[in-house]
């Protein structure tokens, strides 16, 4: 999956890939990148190239606060993904409203599709996480305007799933 890190004015392309030994493939502005990470108290241990970096993150994506090695930092993360939804629903209307993700998973089941009309409570799309699946429903009577993910889609927490007008 591709990710855009942004650090100040700097954008940077990371391309991570797992692989079936369960480590990971990362790509950094098209270079590979040995990485390894272990929990460590509160955060992480980070290994890059073999240098050490302790990571506290606080915070989800887009817009994270670290602090690496002591340095304090702020971020914005955004997936290939994201990125193309949000270009793709400029346009829409300036009321829409979101359903997220409340947690990174997979979506197993969408109930609803554009341009339907939904009741307060009704269910709009399936996510499954640590093997439990989660029904996510309307908060209120709405319409939907998009349906912006499929069944099989991996997602973040905080993603947007569906917007409702």
């Amino acid at each position: 999956m591709r990710y855009f890190v942004a650090l100040g004015a700097r954008e940077i392309p990371v391309d991570v890939t797992a692989l079936p030994s369960g480590g990971w493939n990362v790509r950094v502005d098209g270079k590979e990148v040995a990485v390894d990470a272990i929990h460590a108290g509160d955060g992480l241990s980070v290994r890059v190239d073999g240098r050490v970096i302790d990571l506290l993150v606080d915070g989800a994506a887009p817009n994270i606060k670290f602090v690496a090695s002591g340095v304090r930092g702020d971020a914005t993360i955004e997936t290939e993904r994201t990125r193309a939804s949000l270009s793709l629903h400029k346009g829409s209307a300036a009321k829409a409203e979101y359903v997220t993700a409340p947690m990174p998973g997979r979506i197993v089941r969408v109930t609803v599709a554009a341009g339907d009309s939904v009741e307060s409570g009704a269910p709009l799309i399936v996510i499954e996480a640590m093997k439990m699946e989660n029904e996510l429903h309307a908060l209120h009577a709405a319409r939907v305007g998009a349906v912006l993910v499929k069944a099989g889609d991996t997602v973040e927490r905080g993603a947007k799933l569906i917007s409702l007008e």
